[in-house]
């Protein structure tokens, strides 16, 4: 991988993480006690009648849901964005070959190469 591909890599990973956070906080907010990456939802209180609160259940059941699927994804780009630092950025985390770049550049968060994906998720 070239230093090209790997610096727009990096940006596009960067861009999606700032995204993501945003998102995040607009419906949750960062747990002081534990990592950058994780968030609790917040529980939005808009009114006393019942048909209020079932919204409000609604709500809150949704942006844990939608919350904790970004979680996973920030700590992914929090993984790739590490690994790069380190230097061993593209290199499958089972076999330790290189991952390949088109791979990288649809998907920046891989850390396997596609055969060891498809011996983990028993692809043929």
């Amino acid at each position: 991988m070239t230093k090209k591909q790997l610096q727009n890599i990096k940006d596009k990973l960067e861009k999606e993480k700032s995204r993501i956070e945003a998102e995040l906080l607009s419906m949750a907010h960062r747990n002081p006690s534990t990592s950058e990456t994780d968030f609790e939802a917040d529980y939005k209180d808009v009114g006393d009648d019942d048909e209020d609160n079932a919204s409000e259940v609604a709500q809150y059941t949704s942006d844990l849901s939608v919350s904790s699927e970004l979680e996973k994804t920030l700590r992914d780009i929090e993984d790739a964005l590490s690994s790069m630092s380190k230097g061993d950025y593209g290199i499958c985390k089972y076999c330790g070959d290189g991952i390949d770049p088109k791979r990288l550049e649809i998907r920046p968060t891989s850390s396997s190469c596609i055969a060891c994906k498809k011996t983990f998720t028993k692809e043929a």
